[in-house]
């Protein structure tokens, strides 16, 4: 089984679950760029220090440091699980100069089934507990299981709004898949099944 792993899919896609499950297998670090980016700032790294820079401006944080940061995650790690990065072109030329990529693992999921995902996602304004309705509904019609406060939908999670995200995604990824096909190392996953039936596919595409 290879184990230099990147996870590549739109929102809703469920590469998140599988790449925690596949790591924790593997017993690899499961990088997810969000979480990097947070724990850096929170720990007030030098990188950390230089992305909250950005963040404070409302500007995204460049390219060269993400990968920067999760450059310094890879050092003696003998393989990773890379969750939702690289996003574009850029991302992916720049961690090749990193690390060589052994499989690109893209979940295939079309544009209705991603809009029906993620419109059905309510969070408790009180707690923070996250539902799905379809895949994890609460026990009563939209309240809390936790604290009995109705659940809200995200405005970001409006069926117009994640139309536009996933156009967006579609368009950057599309060179992203080209990279790794002409390298070899892309698979892809059917990631409308269980999550047991996507995790075998994913065993499958790493094996």
């Amino acid at each position: 089984m290879v184990r230099k792993i990147v996870f590549l899919g739109p929102p809703g896609a469920g590469k998140g679950t599988q790449a925690v499950r596949l790591a924790h297998e593997l017993g690899a670090p499961h990088i997810a760029t969000g979480d990097l980016l947070r724990s850096e700032v929170q720990n007030k790294t030098e990188l950390g220090m230089k992305a909250k820079s950005y963040m404070d401006r409302g500007e995204l944080v460049p390219d060269e440091l993400v990968v920067a940061m999760i450059r310094g995650r890879l050092e003696n790690a003998s393989g990773f699980v890379l969750d939702g990065f690289p996003r574009n072109l850029k991302q992916a030329q720049l961690l090749s100069g990193v690390t060589r990529v052994e499989r690109a693992v893209h979940f295939a999921l079309s544009r209705e089934e991603i809009v029906k995902r993620l419109s059905a996602r309510r969070i408790c304004t009180q707690c923070g507990q996250v539902y799905n309705l379809l895949a994890r509904p609460p026990k009563h019609d939209e309240i809390c299981d936790a604290c009995h406060t109705r659940l809200v939908q995200r405005s970001d999670d409006r069926p117009e709004v994640i139309e536009n995200r996933v156009e967006v995604y579609t368009r950057e990824i599309k060179p992203v898949l080209e990279f790794y096909q002409n390298q070899g190392a892309l698979r892809e996953v059917d990631a409308r099944g269980s999550v047991e039936d996507v995790y075998r596919a994913v065993k499958r595409a790493v094996s």
